[in-house]
């Protein structure tokens, strides 16, 4: 007599075949778009789109193995059958060989290098511009930040800004510090370098009593999640590589006004200023491009954790007296020196799209970039009241960057600090950048190198930029002649 089956459970059956025919093929032929995609130049492997490849390809043919083998074997025989068991290994070992590639590939395991013997040394100009401050064999870490400040103060640019000392930063200051949220691992701000940063500010010799927000844009779009910023990545760019951004606020907060700002959250809300009369968060956003650079400008307004108002180009807002306080508003730019698959070299200048709303503007802004878009965008709502480029962990591949996996770093130990991010971005390039990139095996160099200056390259859009700011009354240069540098160098 035949066997009577349940209709759903048919159904069901069928579904689920369907399912995971569907799941398996498409895992195949992600797995080969990322073999043949990334075959010519393995280098492509690190861009956004390969690595997601490599994990949908994890998770679609795991999913498919798993419940195949569930569906097909009776768990309780497994043990009476030595085909059973070798299936059973095999399974094992396919899926852990797959998870083995996307691991390798989305950066999880060693780093791959140190080169800490880069030779960098003093330079001084006769007709100086910009100066320099360069500390070597450090980690970000506080004793090694604590030189740099204490190398600009012994070369006549003091960082505290007090009663008798006319510097940087002063004891009631609200201080943006400006990191990249966009990518994890090595691709961040290092966050010993920013926790280290925070606690000078707060030893203030006046005493702090100001406040301290660590902020960017991830622009709500690609990145490591593929989804934009985050400042509380799992694995980030540090000695503890669980210490994000927002561990290193909440370190400081009980003491003092330090949080976070994420500001993907409002970078797709077009507002107005304040004296407007809105107090709403989101960006303000020109109505034309700069008929030089082509970029539209824009920048946030919003309202701190301890409801400050803060619009990024005119300053602190007091909504009592209706005014603007700029002088209050210090800008420090910390980004991550790296290579960068479009615009070679992502420094000082380049990190300014994360201060932009590339939604609000129709991805005007990043498009800018290579026409000195950054430059203009800088001059035309707030510069850096200091730019330090984090350079511990670099990316030196050629156009491998921006996103930056633990073994695709090479530790270089080195911090550096300037008013002038135009002659940070040339040096850095120069001198840290370049002998890396040689250092382990690149031979074309000319993605980072500044004074390379064919059309839209590294070279002639910083140019562009440093044009651009020149044009708004910044002195800013890219010569070496007229570039002190200072270095100290601890053993």
């Amino acid at each position: 007599m035949p066997s009577k089956k349940h209709p759903h459970k048919c159904k069901n059956q069928n579904i689920y075949r369907r399912f995971l025919k569907s799941s398996i093929i498409t895992g195949f032929l992600t797995l080969l778009w990322l073999l043949v995609r990334s075959g010519t130049k393995p280098s492509r492997i690190m861009y956004p789109c390969q690595r997601a490849a490599a994990t949908y390809t994890f998770y679609s043919i795991s999913s498919f193995l798993f419940p195949i083998f569930a569906l097909k074997l009776n768990i309780g025989d497994v043990v009476k059958s030595r085909k059973k068991i070798v299936s059973l290994v095999a399974v094992v070992v396919i899926v852990l060989l797959i998870w083995n590639i996307n691991t390798k590939i989305n950066g999880f395991g060693d780093n791959i290098l140190v080169k800490d013997n880069i030779q960098i040394s003093s330079n001084f100009s006769s007709n100086p511009i910009s100066n320099i401050f360069v500390v070597k064999n450090t980690i970000g870490e506080y004793a090694g930040t604590k030189k740099l400040i204490e190398l600009m103060e012994k070369n006549n640019e003091p960082f505290y800004r007090t009663r008798n000392n006319n510097g940087l930063i002063s004891s009631d200051d609200v201080i943006l510090i400006k990191v990249n949220s966009q990518w994890d691992q090595r691709g961040g701000t290092n966050t010993d370098l920013v926790k280290s940063l925070i606690k000078i500010i707060t030893e203030h010799p006046e005493g702090f009593e100001g406040e301290i927000i660590i902020c960017d844009n991830g622009q709500s779009q690609y990145g490591s999640s593929m989804s934009g910023g985050s400042l509380d990545w799992r694995y980030n760019n540090a000695e503890d590589e669980s210490q994000s951004m927002q561990k290193v606020a909440d370190q400081f907060s009980g003491r003092f006004k330090v949080s976070t700002f994420l500001w993907d959250h409002i970078t797709e809300n077009e507002v107005e200023e304040y004296i407007e009369g809105d107090y709403n968060d989101g960006y303000i956003v020109y109505e034309k491009s700069d008929p030089y650079t082509s970029i539209i400008v824009s920048y946030p307004k919003f309202r701190t954790k301890y409801g400050t108002y803060i619009s990024f180009k005119y300053g602190i807002w007091d909504q009592y007296t209706k005014k603007y306080d700029s002088n209050k508003l210090k800008i420090i730019n910390v980004p991550v020196l790296k290579t960068h698959r479009i615009y070679g070299v992502t420094g000082s200048v380049k990190h300014y799209m994360g201060v932009v709303s590339d939604k609000l503007t129709d991805h005007n802004s990043h498009n800018s970039v290579g026409s000195g878009g950054m430059g203009h965008q800088m001059a035309e709502t707030r510069v850096p009241a200091l730019n330090i480029i984090d350079a511990v962990w670099i990316n030196a591949i050629p156009q491998g960057g921006p996103s930056t996996a633990y073994n695709k770093a090479v530790q270089t130990k080195i911090i550096a600090a300037s008013t002038d991010p135009i002659a940070l971005d040339y040096w850095s390039a120069k001198n840290i950048l370049i002998p890396t990139a040689k250092e382990i095996g690149y031979t074309d160099t000319r993605s980072l190198d500044p004074d390379y200056k064919e059309s839209r390259s590294f070279g002639s859009w910083l140019l562009l930029s440093k044009e651009a700011l020149n044009r708004a009354g910044y002195p800013y240069t890219m010569e070496d002649e007229k570039i002190n540098v200072y270095v100290d160098w601890p053993k």
